[in-house]
């Protein structure tokens, strides 16, 4: 009798789903669209048993293209929701693969929020597997951390993190204890600086070091560290910085102070409603 009951409600909501939802997702009035896609995106957290499948889970992907900003935004606050819980991701992963490109694109969108949330919901798809980010899709959001959009940046400044400084290799608790040049922040201090010469927008140290302020402040302020890569002699079996590293690091070191100091973005960011002639 309960498994007849299970199977007659269900067939409900399947019957509510065709008859209402498939017709009302592409309503001519934007606001009801967005009222769809946030309601599946919470019918598949809640009862990922029955809706979290390809079947559903297309729409959200084929209504990422709609042309209001807000029914888009709705799709990644959507997809967020199921990202997050790890317990989730397998059931995911076709999805992913299939509309991957999709939500990269979507990092420059037009509208500052949408592309806020691409980035974000990108952020929980590296957590979830690694493997599904290109090293191309990766770069197309690196570049933003030089955003002129503050929240952009940051939220680009957050992935980057996540992804080239959040793994430390400490064999043991010891390591973390060290300072200087031999702390876990030494390495991590080179990457940035790597970082930054590669990008190439060697005069946008500001903007860097501004995005990546509010998730690696303990980094930024490693100051006793930065000090002893420029001031001593490198470890056995150490690279030593270049002079255009060294340079580098400076200017890195500079920013880190001033922003510190002065407690606000660099000039020239904002937070703006449009992104420009994205």
């Amino acid at each position: 009798q309960l498994q007849e009951n299970q199977d007659e409600i269900e067939n409900m909501m399947n019957a509510i789903f065709k008859g209402v939802f498939v017709h009302r997702y592409r309503d001519a009035i934007a606001e009801i669209r967005a009222i769809c896609i946030e309601e599946i995106g919470i019918w598949m957290k809640m009862y990922s048993d029955a809706f979290l499948n390809d079947s559903y889970l297309k729409y959200v992907g084929w209504t990422m293209h709609d042309k209001q900003g807000e029914v888009r935004l709705k799709c990644l606050t959507a997809l967020q929701g199921l990202y997050y819980n790890k317990e989730l991701n397998s059931k995911l992963e076709l999805f992913t693969s299939r509309f991957k490109d999709r939500i990269v694109s979507m990092t420059l969108d037009k509208e500052y929020d949408v592309a806020v949330q691409a980035i974000k919901l990108l952020t929980l798809v590296l957590q979830s597997s690694e493997e599904v980010l290109t090293a191309e899709d990766c770069e197309n959001v690196y570049h933003l951390v030089y955003s002129a959009h503050r929240p952009v940046a940051v939220a680009a400044g957050e992935f980057l993190y996540k992804k080239l400084f959040s793994r430390r290799d400490a064999e043991d608790d010891g390591i973390l204890k060290r300072r200087g040049r031999q702390s876990p922040n030494a390495n991590l201090v080179k990457t940035l600086v790597f970082f930054f010469l590669e990008s190439e927008l060697h005069e946008h140290a500001a903007y860097l070091v501004d995005s990546m302020w509010d998730c690696a402040t303990d980094l930024l302020k490693d100051w006793e560290c930065m000090n002893s890569l420029l001031l001593e002699e490198p470890l056995n079996g150490e690279e030593p910085l270049t002079d255009r590293q060294e340079s580098a690091l400076i200017e890195i070191m500079l920013c880190t102070i001033r922003q510190a100091a002065e407690c606000h973005p660099p000039v020239g960011r904002g937070t703006g409603k449009r992104v420009g002639n994205k």
